[in-house]
């Protein structure tokens, strides 16, 4: 779905390029455009065309910073933004959009700078007021979050971003009624789906939580959704979704029996202990790395593609190619697997893991899709599997508001949020019964309500020395970042997020046929 703006000056943007009159601008406008409507290929092609114009251009190269965001290349983009800055060190939009991406990408002390920088270029920039205010609420900063917020909206009383921001913190400090009446009028005024109704809707569907009014943040969180799927709806258009890649993995994984082990296998000698950290958003995961990652010795990634040579190579394409690479994996010999080991440690490095780590944490919740590859890959490592009630886990998935991924347009309703879930968990049961993998279950209850014991019990199982300061995670947090979801949650301390689901139980009949399996398998009956 397209910004009405931006599909304004398309029209103009095009009819130059028709022309044959269409500078580096227009060909930027028009990718961005085409772009929004799903045609990545011409967009490519376009911004290619304007920097091959106009080299440099800070203009065409924030717009190509804008292009890679949007698509999940952070990396590009942030490259792409600083291009723009060591052309033309002043230009806040680039500093603007570089604090964007770094806010996506979790990078939050970077993001602010940057920010910061865009405004104090831009005083009057509503948006980089906004994008420090929305850095100030996620972390729980009060303060800050309703200082930018206020700062933004004398600017531009229609900034959505700084409004949900200054929402945010009114719910933070128990001012929830402040929330719903500062975001309802704007909810009610916007009549189509778009990006600011999607965070405003989200934004006052927790505000009603907060008060209770759980019909009305039900329907609030449902209607976000029901934007977020309509605002990626060309994107989404012809790409298999997640749940569908979980059960192609299935199937093709059901197909090689018994599944080969490993050969040729041996740990990596810079880093003794090698540990996926896994189970399914929203379970704990992200709460659990940080804990481990303050251990001295202890480097951890939050969800990495760091399988993404064997990602390529034997889990991409359609539902039958995956099934068919899959077998094609199973039949790899020891060179080619220790060729896939290297790349993982290489992708590793270039995420920053240091060679003398004693333990190495790969978190990635979803990473149970890739039990068959690791079961062969690094059968030494050990496996922690997070375990919450799958009634809070899908209710959880189901009212936060995610980024866009393939994985997260399944969280659109109620419904495919449950069926989503249960084709992880069939499949990683399915791993758990058939490979020979090293792995402990984490319930996080336990973590949350006995922590020492809970904590002392993984460090037995890894191989660590457990220590009282695996309570002060929240520092961990707070100095790493966190780029999940769980941010704000991590980063105030523990507290016990059971048992949210309950009072949407209603809302639940439908899916139970789906959970409940799994509500009885992990003791949540």
């Amino acid at each position: 779905m397209i910004d009405p703006q931006l599909a304004a000056a398309a029209v103009e943007s095009e009819a130059a390029l028709a022309r044959g009159t269409g500078d580096a601008h227009d060909h930027t406008v028009a990718a961005l455009a085409r772009a929004a409507r799903g045609d990545q290929t011409g967009a490519q092609a376009l911004l290619e065309r304007a920097l091959a114009m106009e080299p440099g251009n800070p203009a065409t190269l924030t717009g190509l910073a804008i292009f890679h965001r949007q698509n999940g290349r952070l990396r590009e983009a942030v490259l792409a933004c600083d291009a723009a800055i060591a052309a033309w060190p002043d230009y806040p939009d680039a500093w603007l959009e570089r604090g964007a991406i770094l806010s996506s990408g979790g990078s939050a002390e970077a993001a602010r700078k940057s920010f910061a920088r865009a405004a104090e270029l831009a005083p009057q920039s509503a948006p980089a007021h906004a994008g420090l205010a929305a850095l100030a609420a996620r972390e729980g900063n009060v303060g800050d979050a309703r200082l930018h917020a206020e700062q933004a909206l004398a600017l531009d009383p229609g900034n959505i971003v700084a409004a949900t921001a200054l929402a945010r913190a009114d719910i933070a400090a128990g001012q929830s009624e402040r929330a719903r009446d500062l975001l309802a009028p704007r909810a009610a005024a916007m009549t189509k789906p778009n990006f600011d109704r999607m965070l405003t809707l989200v934004t006052l569907g927790d505000a009603l939580d907060r008060l209770k009014d759980h019909a009305g943040a039900y329907a609030a969180y449902a209607r976000s959704k029901a934007d977020f799927a309509a605002i990626h709806a060309d994107t989404a258009a012809g790409r298999m979704r997640h749940g569908e890649f979980i059960e192609a993995i299935a199937q093709g994984f059901a197909a090689v029996d018994p599944w080969p082990g490993a050969v040729c296998a041996s740990p990596r000698a810079e880093t003794p202990r090698h540990v996926f950290l896994l189970g399914y958003p929203r379970s704990g995961t992200t709460l659990l790395e940080n804990v481990l990652a303050t251990l001295p010795g202890v480097a951890a990634l939050e969800e990495r593609p760091t399988l993404a040579a064997a990602d390529r190579e034997y889990l991409s394409g359609s539902h039958g190619e995956v099934v068919a690479s899959l077998a094609r994996f199973a039949r790899l010999d020891g060179p080619a697997l220790d060729d896939l080991r290297r790349a993982y440690w290489e992708k590793v490095a270039d995420a920053g893991v240091p060679n003398g780590a004693a333990c190495f944490v790969d978190m990635d919740p979803l990473k149970g899709t890739r039990l068959p590859l690791i079961a062969r890959l690094f059968p030494n490592a050990r496996i922690l599997i997070m375990r919450r009630d799958p009634r809070d886990v899908v209710w959880s998935c189901f009212r936060t508001n995610f980024a866009m991924t393939s994985g997260t347009l399944d969280y659109t309703s109620l419904e495919s949020t449950a069926r989503h879930y249960d084709a992880l968990m069939r499949l990683t049961q399915s791993c758990l019964d058939r490979l020979p993998l090293n792995v402990h279950e984490v319930h996080y209850h336990c973590l949350v309500r006995d922590f020492d014991s809970t904590t002392r019990e993984i460090c037995d199982f890894l191989g660590l020395e457990w220590t009282a300061d695996l309570r002060r995670f929240d520092r961990t947090a707070a100095r790493r970042g966190v780029t999940t979801a769980s941010a704000g949650q991590v980063q105030r301390g523990l507290y016990d997020g059971t048992r949210q689901w309950e009072p949407y139980a209603q809302f639940f009949a439908p899916v139970m046929p789906m959970l409940q399996p799994w509500i009885d398998r992990f003791g949540y009956s």
